[in-house]
C-alpha cells in the first residue's frame, strides 16, 4: 500500500472493488425495456431478452455519440440507440449502423459489455478490471441457493457511502444500543469483549463471553469472486420453525452518496416448516425487520461524510478496523496491478 496514498485508494475503493461480482438491483427492476441504473461509477443499460428472460448489461453510452442506449429500443440480445439507431449487442459489438452500412463502426466492439448473472432474486454484474471471455463462477452460498433453506431478499437504497454500511454490519455491539427495542436485540449484556477468529475465506469477529443471545458476531466472506457478510440474531419458538435468523449482506456504491443494498433474510426450513415460516414472516415479522432497518439507515444517513476522519476508536472496533484494512489492501493490489 505505501506506493498509494490513502486517499488514493479510498477514492478507488469509493467505485468498487475489480474482478467480484456485485449486486446491482432486484430482478424485478429489469423487464423487456431497458432500465439505466448507476452502479461501480458506471452508468448501466440492464435489458430482459423477450424471448428467454435473458438479462444483459451495457454501458449505457451509445459508441456513436454518446446517447443513452437505454433509451432506444430492445432487440433480442441487442439494443437499438433512439438517437440514431445504432444496434449494440449484448457483447459491446456494433452490429448495425442504418444511417451509413458499412461504415468502420459496423463491427467494431465499441462499447463496454459486463457479464451478467441472476441469481437469489437479484441481478450481479461482474466488474472486470480487463476484459475476460468468461468470467469465475458466481458461488452464492448455501443459505441462498440450498433447498434445504429459504430466503427473502430485502433491497434497499441508503443515502450514504456503502462502506458505512459495511462497517455497520461490521459492528455487533450496535445491536444491544441502537436496536435494543427490537423484540429479538433486547437480550444481553452492553457490555463485551470481543475477537477475531480466521477463516479460510475471510474472518469472524465475535463476542468472547456470549454467543446466541443477541446479535453476537459478524462474518466477512470473500471466496476471490465475491464479498459477502453473514451474521444470525437468535429468535424465539415463538419466531417460528428453523431456529437462528441467518442475514446475508451485499453493498454496492450507486455514488459516493448513495448506495444498493440488499439483505436477505435466511431460515432453514423445508417441507411444511417452510411454509409456515414464510407465512409467517410475510405476516408478522417482515414489519419488525423493516423497523430494525430503518434504525440503521437513520443513523448511517446522517453520518457526515468525512466521519471516518473524525473517529475515536475503541476494542469494539477491533473487526471495522481489520476490514477497513483488509478493502484497502485488495484495492491497493488491484491498482499495482493497473499499473502493471
Amino acid at each position: 500500500m505505501s506506493d498509494f496514498s490513502m486517499e488514493q485508494i479510498d477514492a478507488y475503493l469509493a467505485k468498487g472493488l475489480k474482478d467480484r461480482w456485485h449486486m446491482v438491483c432486484p430482478s424485478r427492476f429489469v423487464g423487456d425495456r431497458a432500465v439505466s441504473l448507476r452502479r461501480l461509477g458506471y452508468k448501466l443499460a440492464l435489458w430482459r431478452e423477450p424471448a428467454n428472460g435473458k438479462v444483459h448489461c451495457l454501458e449505457d453510452h451509445c459508441p456513436h455519440r454518446g446517447a443513452p442506449l437505454s433509451m432506444g429500443f430492445v432487440l433480442g440480445d441487442r439494443l437499438g440507440c433512439a438517437y440514431h439507431g445504432v444496434e449494440v449487442d449484448c457483447r459491446g459489438t456494433v452490429t448495425r449502423v442504418p444511417g451509413s452500412p458499412g461504415c468502420k463502426l459496423e463491427g467494431a466492439k465499441a462499447a463496454r459489455a459486463f457479464h451478467v448473472e441472476e441469481q437469489a432474486g437479484m441481478i450481479f454484474i461482474y466488474n472486470a478490471s480487463q476484459e475476460v471471455d468468461a468470467p469465475p463462477p458466481l458461488r452464492l452460498p448455501e443459505y441462498l441457493n440450498s433447498d434445504e433453506w429459504s430466503h427473502f431478499p430485502c433491497y434497499v437504497e441508503w443515502g450514504n457511502d456503502y462502506r458505512y454500511v459495511a462497517d455497520n454490519v461490521m459492528d455487533p455491539m450496535h445491536g444491544a444500543f441502537l436496536h435494543k427495542q427490537s423484540h429479538t436485540m433486547s437480550e444481553g449484556a452492553s457490555q463485551a469483549e470481543f475477537a477475531i477468529r480466521d477463516l479460510e475465506q475471510g474472518f469472524v469477529f465475535e463476542k468472547t463471553g456470549q454467543k446466541n443471545v443477541n446479535f453476537d458476531w459478524t462474518e466477512l466472506i470473500d471466496d476471490g469472486t465475491a464479498m459477502w457478510h453473514r451474521l444470525e440474531i437468535p429468535y424465539p419458538k415463538t419466531g417460528g420453525p428453523g431456529g437462528n435468523f441467518t442475514i446475508i449482506g451485499m453493498y454496492t456504491p450507486i455514488s459516493r452518496e448513495l448506495c444498493a443494498v440488499v439483505f436477505w433474510r435466511c431460515r432453514k426450513v423445508s417441507g411444511w416448516q417452510r411454509d409456515t415460516w414464510r407465512f409467517l414472516y410475510k405476516n408478522r415479522l417482515e414489519a419488525r425487520h423493516w423497523q430494525v432497518l430503518e434504525q440503521d439507515r437513520i443513523a448511517l444517513e446522517n453520518m457526515e461524510l468525512d466521519a471516518w476522519d473524525r473517529e475515536f476508536l475503541y476494542q469494539h472496533d477491533m473487526g471495522i478496523v481489520r476490514q477497513r484494512r483488509y478493502l484497502r489492501r485488495l484495492a491497493a493490489e488491484q491498482m499495482a496491478a493497473a499499473q502493471g
